[in-house]
């Protein structure tokens, strides 16, 4: 950060919504278990409806459960980790895995850059195109994702679809190649993504109080660099909010790869996690072993959100 990033910085502290005072912790063990009796409700709601699941999920993931056993026809038998040892020494695993995390880490990124951007220009324009761009934003996040890959595909067909014709491609097959296909996944993804990350951080923009900004314009600040040193450190705790939730949906991605490359593309050179979990569960009537996956996908989530939280925290974020 460059001495006037620093200068800005420092005028512009001001903690959004006025924060809490360092008693606040006292307030908390003075209320006791008034809070924890607020939320009880949601919490056992929220417990049935996801402890439960994915307790079903790590059951299944250690027996061997066919279409034999589903049917009746044999017994479930436990397996132990036999399951997930057959998942590890699959090659095609390993392959899908890391095509998983590139893909989910492109998304992100691609995401957060649309949303944030557009968030910045919605402070930016008047109140008609405001509301224009948040209608347009709203029903792209509204639209069902079989709707929204539906759509995509026809408009990238070789046949029928006007993008080929605008860019001069011939008939050019988007989902042919492995890069391209996932180009055109990623693109759907962005697009009905981004709405969520330009709504939440234009509503911690507006949070702001205007003098920091007006500050920053006046030390000569870019718009870029009051972003940076201003914007973008006091919307930290939303950023990692849309951050942690674009990483979850992203990286179980189904729907869209399902649909726009039939099913994990040819060859299953499109594969993600949740497509390679549901062939081996439903088209192999491995269900075991679909279950074992998942719980790896789960797993590898929980990883990627701790060790995020944790590079916050060395940072001295407050979450």
């Amino acid at each position: 950060m460059t001495p006037n990033d620093s200068g800005i910085a420092v005028r512009a502290r001001v903690r959004v919504g006025g924060g809490l005072s360092r008693s606040s912790p006292r307030l908390w063990r003075g209320a006791g278990w008034t809070p924890w009796l607020y939320l009880a409700p949601a919490l056992v709601i929220l417990g049935g409806l996801l402890l439960y699941p994915v307790y079903q999920l790590g059951l299944i993931s250690v027996f061997r459960y066919t279409q034999a056993q589903v049917s009746g026809g044999q017994p479930t038998a436990f397996v132990g980790v036999s399951n997930y040892a057959d998942v590890f020494g699959d090659d095609q695993f390993w392959s899908v895995l890391l095509a998983t995390v590139l893909f989910a880490a492109a998304c992100v990124v691609s995401t957060l850059a649309v949303g944030c951007a557009l968030a910045v220009l919605l402070t930016r324009v008047r109140a008609l195109p405001r509301l224009v761009l948040m209608l347009a934003a709203l029903g792209a996040w509204a639209t069902p994702a079989v709707t929204g890959s539906t759509v995509w595909l026809f408009l990238f067909d070789p046949d029928f679809g006007p993008v080929d014709r605008l860019l001069g491609l011939g008939d050019h097959s988007w989902t042919y190649g492995r890069y391209s296909a996932f180009f055109l996944v990623l693109l759907e993804v962005v697009w009905c993504s981004f709405p969520f990350v330009m709504v939440t951080v234009y509503a911690g923009i507006r949070a702001v109080p205007s003098e920091v900004l007006e500050a920053a314009a006046l030390d000569g600040a870019s718009q870029w660099r009051i972003w940076r040193s201003v914007l973008a450190p006091m919307l930290r705790p939303i950023l990692t909010i849309v951050t942690i939730q674009s990483v979850i949906w992203d990286f179980k991605v189904f729907t869209q790869i399902y649909v726009m490359t039939g099913g994990g593309g040819i060859a299953g050179q499109n594969l993600v996690l949740n497509v390679y979990a549901y062939q081996q569960a439903f088209a192999s009537s491995q269900y075991g072993l679909g279950a074992a996956i998942g719980v790896v996908t789960l797993l590898v989530l929980l990883a990627v959100t701790l060790v995020y939280l944790r590079l916050l925290r060395r940072q001295g974020e407050e979450l």
